[in-house]
């Protein structure tokens, strides 16, 4: 697998746009409920995402005896990750948010190891230790801070486990379903659920005013209609190195971003909770793949 000079300028973009959601976002719930805006701007995205799904000819046809495993990899995909991030961003610094945000890839492992007996290396357990270690700074720093938000914390944690499971669920689906389609239903399935909430569970709906406007625009069309349709475009030809890179920066992004926007300004634990959890999530993602390499090549003669 290779990734082209077009590819790496569109993956580059990607990363900058999805870790500038996270401001976003938080601009957006500032003063808006938030699973009422999440719906808003969910029902953007399937609208645009299926407009641009029928423009590359792709179909959304789904057999009917797939519809029992799309709602299956919706709950924890969808359902869960955004009903609990989008809350727990109205609570938390958008860069604290993107970080905790961030450790899916961790839980995904911890997740493959209790469910799925996955045996696990010891560069994995250093992960684990690296992502623990972060997340109990920045709890201590929410439980110590007058304005700290702990239950943000343990949200937006819950949102990465939920992420984290559904990942290994996932790989262990089989589903004849194009990715676009399969997504497109299941932000579909995902809709309900954000109007349960914020109907049964908030109040002080209003018109959004502009920058709430603004922002349900980004998501609904960069978001969940553009960045789903490069990634995907990409992900066939993407080096998993450079796509586990891309998924550090993020809330590299997200916590630079959110001081340039927002004015917000990180303490000593959000800084080490970055470099803690870029250490976790390299340790998980790139040291297996830089040991399959370097094994791969001793086994072709190319180190002697």
């Amino acid at each position: 697998m290779s990734l082209d000079r077009r590819g790496l300028i569109l993956l580059v973009i990607l990363t900058i746009a999805w870790g500038v959601n996270w401001p976003i976002m938080k601009i957006g719930v500032a003063h808006f409920p938030a699973m009422g805006f999440r719906l808003l701007c969910m029902a953007g995205g399937v609208v645009a995402l299926g407009l641009a799904l029928r423009v590359r000819g792709e179909s959304l046809r789904v057999p009917r005896a797939q519809w029992a495993t799309i709602v299956k990899l919706a709950i924890p995909n969808m359902v869960l990750w955004h009903l609990l991030a989008i809350c727990a961003v109205k609570m938390l610094s958008s860069g604290r948010a993107a970080i905790l945000g961030y450790t899916m890839p961790i839980w995904a492992v911890v997740w493959g190891l209790v469910l799925y007996r996955d045996r696990i290396g010891a560069s994995a357990w250093v992960g684990i230790g690296c992502a623990l270690a972060g997340t109990i700074l920045l709890l201590s720093g929410e439980i110590r801070a007058l304005t700290g938000s702990p239950a943000g914390t343990l949200l937006m944690l819950a949102a990465a486990a939920g992420w984290g499971f559904g990942t290994q669920l996932m790989k262990r689906t089989q589903i004849d379903i194009p990715i676009g389609t399969l997504t497109f239903w299941m932000l579909t399935v995902t809709l309900p659920f954000l109007a349960a909430g914020t109907l049964l569970l908030e109040t002080g709906w209003r018109m959004p005013d502009a920058a709430e406007w603004g922002a349900i625009a980004y998501n609904a069309v960069v978001v969940f209609a553009y960045c789903h349709l490069v990634w995907f475009a990409l992900a066939r030809n993407l080096p998993p190195v450079v796509s586990s890179l891309s998924v550090m920066f993020i809330p590299v992004v997200g916590v630079f971003s959110g001081m340039w926007m927002l004015g917000e300004q990180p303490h000593w634990q959000d800084y080490t909770a970055i470099a803690l959890m870029f250490a976790a999530l390299s340790s998980v993602m790139l040291v297996p793949l830089l040991r399959r390499r370097l094994q791969a090549g001793a086994a072709r003669g190319d180190f002697t």
